[in-house]
């Protein structure tokens, strides 16, 4: 079982920045993957950026360039550190964890956390 906690989001103006986090409780898991999801109203989840147990990175094509993802093991923290921020940005943003274990696999998400850019 797996708890994912969300925070950073907010009100900022195009070009700015904002930084979540996504920080995870449990017990007796391993995470295999952490992906950012945003979804705006109206339109479907889409995946933003993905981050693999091994270091490796993936964003999608309307963020590369001015969003990261990274971890801190130590914290059990991934954050998504978005700069140069576009109106287009706005949307809930959920962090999902895949848990792997000897039989199945498990996707927990977190609860959101609204990212508005606004003038």
């Amino acid at each position: 079982q797996v708890q994912l906690v969300e925070s950073g989001g907010g009100l900022v103006q195009p070009g700015g920045s904002l930084r979540l986090s996504c920080v995870a409780s449990g017990s007796d898991f391993n995470i295999y993957a952490v992906g950012w999801y945003r979804q705006a109203p109206g339109k479907q989840r889409e995946l933003v950026a993905s981050i693999w147990s091994g270091g490796a990175t993936t964003y999608a094509d309307s963020v590369k360039g001015r969003f990261t993802i990274s971890r801190d093991n130590a914290k059990n923290t991934v954050y998504l550190q978005m700069n140069n921020l576009k109106p287009e940005d706005t949307a809930v943003y959920y962090c999902k964890c895949v848990v792997l274990t000897v039989r199945d696999r498990r996707d927990y998400w977190g609860q959101g956390t609204q990212v508005t850019v606004s003038s």
